[in-house]
């Protein structure tokens, strides 16, 4: 078992951050964004940022090449389903995607947006990491998490109609 600490502060016990979500042992704040058959999306756990969104496959998995065919046309599709509701209804100019095999976890890629308040850690990959933490610890506030809560229920709206 492991032990995370999830953005509101709570702290869980999981084999598998992911297959918790996934299977719905933890929901995530706000609920599910949109699943399909094969993947589940939800705002990240332990970044509050607006339009943060883990996109993770709920058969637990590591690797990109071990997704069947059928896997591999509903993650893309779906991918650009929410990429295009992020532009569209929280007006999103740039996202980037990061996955990794070597997580604790199975496979899930982020799509972390890019504000302008961003910029001030700099403008590459590399600045990624301190933005992340700078929202786990100092954008736990009410009035952040209201934004938060809202774009996922914006999200929610225009992926599930």
């Amino acid at each position: 078992m492991r032990e995370i600490i999830l953005s509101n502060g709570k702290v869980v016990q999981v084999e598998c951050l992911s297959c918790a979500l996934t299977s719905g042992e933890i929901m995530p704040d706000g609920g599910v964004i949109t699943e399909t058959k094969y993947f589940h999306a939800h705002q990240d756990v332990a970044y509050p940022i607006k339009g943060l969104i883990i996109l993770a496959s709920k058969r637990h998995i590591k690797c990109f090449d071990e997704l069947t065919e059928e896997e591999k046309i509903d993650y893309i599709y779906l991918l650009s389903k929410i990429r295009k509701a992020q532009r569209e209804v929280l007006g999103i100019e740039y996202v980037y995607y990061f996955y990794n095999e070597d997580t604790t976890h199975h496979f899930h890629i982020w799509m972390v947006p890019r504000y302008d308040w961003m910029y001030d850690f700099g403008r590459s990959v590399e600045s990624v990491r301190p933005v992340l933490l700078h929202a786990r610890n100092n954008m736990n506030n009410e009035e952040n998490m209201k934004e938060v809560m809202d774009a996922i229920k914006v999200l929610t709206i225009a992926l599930n109609n």
